[in-house]
């Protein structure tokens, strides 16, 4: 800190105001300290990701460290034991830190090493949104949602207390970081956060009570030689019963782990079909390629196109063919940039029948065996027997 310029003292040029609120509370302190972090690993060898600002990869010669950083939480891993000492040895020296030793907690999330995988559970966090919603005792159940219609807006009585549903639906959300299975169930409460009904507080208790039946899975992370992206796109068209918008979703593998998924209600109507489909298939090329991006500055290009598995064969001959035909004049334009993926070999988009098509999970609710199987191909699985009990 320092006294701003134009009002220094001349008798104290040195002094500055002491604060009666620690630097810590201070809406600028995250940037500052960002920025002093920063500046600091850059010194010592490290660039600063531009895909991912709190990324930051160190590089020399057949040596590599990746630090990634999280307010002051930092998981630094090297290639070898040599370079993650002297790394950490630079940090200790310029600031006060402790080293935890090899990653076993991160922001509530567990992290168990296996011999040729990692295991990511969050069942603590789990238990404690359960407890705080009164349902430590309750009948667990299948299946996250029912396979019945969409939750309306302004079906039945509102709920008796508004707070703790939104309390309980945000806290949901950051559980979904290991449990992708509960993505499209979590989805569909949040919607209502605004102006929760009875509906939607008994659609959020049904996650939970799913949840009390599988505390202990988790997603599971394997060993794989395979470095290629693989995608699955769907969407389920006009399936809002008040604004008969559609929900989207998709799922993205790197070799045989899933990395990436989502399950949004886009901003707009789609008039048919084919469009809802083409502008998913839009979405998961624009994170894919985002991906493909920060695995270059990782150091690990990917050597083949991207793989896009879509259920709808309108939407992959419109991704394929720039001929536009009278129900695709209205597409924005914004989104045919699929096409110039496709044409430069980066993308290819690949039928799959909606028997296989993971991301039906993601977009509506399903019938118990088919959701079991699609939820152990998203890897989300109880611990392998040498992690069981750990937490």
């Amino acid at each position: 800190m320092h006294q701003p310029y134009g009002f220094r003292s001349e008798q104290y040029p040195d002094h500055v105001c002491l604060l009666k609120k620690s630097l810590y509370g201070l809406k600028q302190a995250p940037r500052a300290w960002y920025q002093r972090f920063a500046e600091f690993v850059t010194k010592i060898g490290f660039v600063n990701s531009k895909c991912d600002n709190s990324l930051f990869i160190y590089r020399q010669g057949s040596e590599m460290a990746y630090l990634l950083l999280y307010v002051d939480d930092i998981i630094l891993t090297t290639s070898s034991d040599i370079l993650r000492t002297s790394i950490i040895d630079l940090l200790a020296r310029e600031f006060a830190m402790k080293d935890l030793g090899p990653l076993s907690y991160f922001l509530g999330i567990a992290v168990k090493r296996l011999p040729n995988s990692l295991f990511l559970q969050q069942t603590t966090y789990a238990q404690e949104v359960i407890e705080r919603a009164g349902l430590s005792n309750c009948n667990p159940v299948r299946t996250p949602v029912d396979t019945s219609a969409k939750l309306s807006a302004s079906s039945r009585p509102p709920v008796d207390d508004p707070t703790k549903y939104r309390s309980l639906a945000g806290a949901l959300q950051y559980l979904t970081f290991t449990r992708p299975d509960i993505s499209y169930a979590v989805q569909q409460v949040c919607l209502h956060m605004h102006d929760p009904r009875e509906p939607h507080l008994h659609a959020l208790r049904r996650i939970l009570r799913y949840l009390q039946g599988t505390l202990d899975y988790g997603l599971h992370l394997y060993k794989s030689r395979a470095r290629r992206l693989i995608s699955y796109t769907d969407a389920d068209w006009a399936g809002c019963p008040d604004t008969r918008r559609s929900t989207s979703g998709y799922c993205v593998y790197f070799g045989d782990n899933l990395i990436s998924w989502s399950s949004k209600r886009p901003p707009t109507i789609s008039r048919s079909s084919a469009e809802t489909e083409y502008r998913g298939v839009a979405n998961v090329v624009s994170d894919t390629c985002w991906i493909r991006n920060l695995l270059l500055e990782l150091h690990c290009p990917l050597p083949k196109c991207t793989l896009v598995f879509c259920d709808n064969v309108s939407a992959i001959y419109l991704s394929g063919n720039p001929v536009q035909h009278q129900r695709t004049k209205h597409i924005k334009m914004d989104i045919h940039f699929v096409r110039e993926k496709v044409a430069r070999g980066e993308v290819r988009v690949l039928h799959i029948p909606s028997r296989f098509q993971v991301a039906d999970i993601f977009t509506k609710g399903l019938p118990r065996v088919l959701f079991d199987d699609f939820r152990d191909s998203l890897s989300v699985r109880p611990p392998p027997a040498g992690a069981a009990g750990v937490y």
